[in-house]
């Protein structure tokens, strides 16, 4: 059964989902993160620039099948041609159509009400296809847990 974990209340996305990812890249997890197109070259910059220090390798679909198969991260706007994944890192309106192909699928609301609204939609469309679905407040618990597993 799929686990799908809500991380509500998230300010800005992105330095948020990079943090996300890197903690998951760090316990080794292999993910996919669902976004649409135009934020795609955004969040890989973000990826490159997170700290001086650290170093997410990640890569966009589409790439050869040998660089998307060996990266721990992958970023891609279709999930038909994303490699097996332990994690799902869902940036889109809106819920992916292959969910059931993932052990943890994490979706990030941000504070806005047309966010919440649509992830209130998601968070139906999972418990009708059979899902654990559970939330996470960031405003309560400033860390990103819940990347790996926990």
């Amino acid at each position: 059964m799929t686990r799908v974990t809500f991380h509500i209340n998230v300010g800005p996305k992105l330095p948020y989902a990079c943090r996300l990812l890197r903690k998951a890249q760090q316990r080794f997890a292999r993910v996919v993160v669902l976004a649409q197109r135009p934020a795609l070259e955004p969040l890989s910059r973000a990826l490159w620039t997170l700290s001086p220090t650290d170093f997410v390798p990640h890569c966009i679909l589409p790439a050869p099948e040998r660089l998307s198969h060996r990266s721990p991260l992958v970023l891609c706007d279709d999930l038909h041609w994303a490699p097996p994944a332990d994690l799902l890192v869902n940036l889109c309106d809106a819920w992916p159509e292959r969910c059931d192909a993932f052990e943890r699928i994490i979706e990030l609301v941000g504070l806005q009400d047309d966010e919440r609204r649509q992830a209130r939609q998601r968070w139906k469309h999972y418990l009708a296809a059979g899902c654990d679905v559970q939330s996470h407040d960031v405003q309560k618990n400033s860390d990103v847990a819940g990347a790996s597993g926990e």
